[in-house]
């Protein structure tokens, strides 16, 4: 399928779409709708007939300097020469570059500003981001150096470069990196694009890759919605859990819409369930710190990472919604500065803004990564119960199979989750309250929004690895009292996830094995969303 912006309907899921592989390793097509390309033409040669000239009136980067050069003139002999210094000035970014993802939906989300028709561009420059995108062209774009305010000049800096083939920019082209000009060449491409008035400034204006990172990120972070809750579902028969927590009446006691939703998953799930019985938790298992044959008191309450995950992954779920708006909005933005507007005279109006400051994003990657953070950090407590049979009523220590001593078990698989939760902590202190002035002040406030959208990005991947070891670890201890459970059938939903997981990873019933391929086989299973379809075939739809 092929995705046509026009500055008005692109969506997250759209851009994840453009952004990343088909299973089938191929990469899905953008196109500029054909309404938006006659506008843009049309805005584009008023300007070049009544502005472009040494006599127009100054306005800020059509024809002058940027930041503290506002005031001064560039004529128009100059102003090629301008534009590529323009890249030149900006492309001062640092470190390794962005991943593949991240590059594709920052040109397509440029492009979808400039179909807008606010920016002014070229039509030619438009086309010639949206062919190198179509071909499988990726600029190399270092993820520092951008503070989120007049855009991310130093990243789209190095963008620009690259897709104008200057000589020191380089790009991906399928799997190796080269110079930017071979790079266009390979792929059919003019190696060389001269900028025009304008251009430069469009291109490098607007904190578009912190919107990349933004949008990657919220689209990830509501596909791990449904598998936490399928994780909790999982521990839950696991450890006998009690269902009385996320009865309907108690949720309309506190009638928040994300934690009736989780709510409502986990019954869904377990509604059937033998295992989430007051009979099952008076089976004794081996290990449990009791007499064999002495039946334990019957179980009042669950613990809050079990009883409490309605009202810890409902704000989540409510956290996400609110920053879908914002992204949404962000996406069919025009973000450069100045724009172009009807002046109700049938001409043109240039007016200088601030839609460049990326303070939406920042704080909305800010709020993602603290509602991220805290899933992880109740998905890890639960699963740290799990190997721990005085807090698991008495499954196998360690979830261990096997001679004990000779044999660990997952205990190790626990703590490498413990320190993603204590790295996605410190990520999550905000970082969208943090401005330094730059520019000799010219920008004396700043958003930062790059930097909170990469560890935003860096938390939704952890978040994602601690979920991922809730559901093997989780299948790990049902598989190992099998048997002795029999009786007592967990319910549909945790039958499709252990029959989804199984299908890849058969349980550890002999002992020790290398616990690492069988931690990224499960996270290639919430990544490829195998787990929730599973879930889903078998008790319908989740919230």
């Amino acid at each position: 399928m092929t995705v046509t912006i026009d500055g008005r309907k692109l969506t997250a899921a759209k851009v994840a779409r453009v952004a990343r592989r088909t299973p089938d390793g191929r990469f899905e097509k953008a196109k500029l709708d054909a309404k938006s390309r006659e506008q843009l033409a049309a805005t584009r040669k008023y300007l070049d007939d009544n502005f472009m000239n040494d006599e127009a009136p100054l306005m800020y980067s059509f024809n002058t300097g940027v930041g503290l050069f506002k005031d001064q003139r560039v004529f128009m002999r100059d102003m090629k020469e301008y534009q590529r210094k323009s890249i030149y000035a900006h492309a001062t970014g640092v470190g390794e570059p962005f991943d593949e993802d991240v590059t594709r939906a920052t040109m397509l989300l440029r492009a979808n500003a400039f179909a807008s028709n606010y920016s002014g561009p070229r039509l030619e420059l438009v086309d010639r981001l949206m062919d190198c995108l179509n071909a499988g062209l990726h600029p190399i774009i270092p993820q520092k150096g951008s503070v989120g305010a007049s855009g991310d000049l130093a990243p789209l800096g190095h963008m620009s470069g690259a897709i104008c083939g200057f000589e020191e920019a380089e790009m991906m082209y399928k799997g190796k990196r080269m110079s930017a000009r071979d790079a266009l060449r390979k792929a059919g491409l003019p190696e060389t694009f001269d900028l025009e008035a304008k251009d430069a400034s469009c291109l490098i204006n607007g904190s578009t890759v912190s919107l990349a990172l933004g949008a990657l990120a919220l689209e990830d972070s509501k596909r791990l919605l449904k598998h936490a809750d399928i994780a909790l579902v999982l521990t839950l028969e696991c450890l006998r859990g009690e269902l009385a927590a996320f009865d309907p009446r108690v949720q309309a006691a506190r009638p928040h819409r994300g934690q009736a939703a989780t709510a409502r998953n986990v019954l869904r799930m377990a509604r059937d369930s033998k295992r989430c019985s007051e009979d099952a938790r008076m089976l004794v298992f081996p290990e449990e710190s009791r007499a064999v044959g002495v039946k334990p008191p019957p179980r009042v309450q669950d613990v809050y990472s079990l009883r409490c995950a309605p009202q810890v992954h409902g704000p989540v779920r409510e956290a996400l919604a609110y920053i879908e708006g914002i992204i949404g909005t962000e996406i069919n933005s025009a973000t450069d500065n100045p724009l172009v507007f009807d002046d109700g005279k049938g001409g043109l109006e240039i007016i200088s803004g601030g839609h460049f400051h990326g303070q939406y994003v920042a704080q909305a990657m800010d709020l993602l990564s603290m509602g991220m953070t805290d899933l992880g950090s109740i998905c890890e407590r639960r699963l740290a119960r799990l190997v721990d049979p005085t807090m698991s009523y008495g499954l196998p220590r360690n979830l261990l199979a096997g001679k004990k001593g000779l044999n660990t078990g997952y205990a190790t698989v626990q703590c490498s989750m413990t320190a993603l939760v204590m790295e996605n902590r410190t990520l999550s202190m905000p970082g969208s309250v943090d401005s330094i002035p730059g520019k000799s002040n010219a920008e004396d406030h700043v958003s930062n929004s790059t930097w909170c959208g990469r560890k935003a990005r860096m938390i939704v991947a952890n978040t994602e690895a601690i979920i991922a070891g809730e559901i093997l670890m989780a299948t790990q201890a049902l598989s190992l009292v099998a048997d002795l459970a029999k009786d007592f059938p967990i319910g549909s939903g945790a039958r499709a996830a252990m029959e989804a997981v199984r299908s890849v990873v058969p349980p550890a019933l002999d002992g020790d094995r290398w616990y690492g391929i069988e931690m990224a086989q499960v996270l290639d299973l919430v990544r490829s969303n195998a787990i929730v379809d599973a879930v889903e075939a078998a008790v319908g739809p989740l919230d």
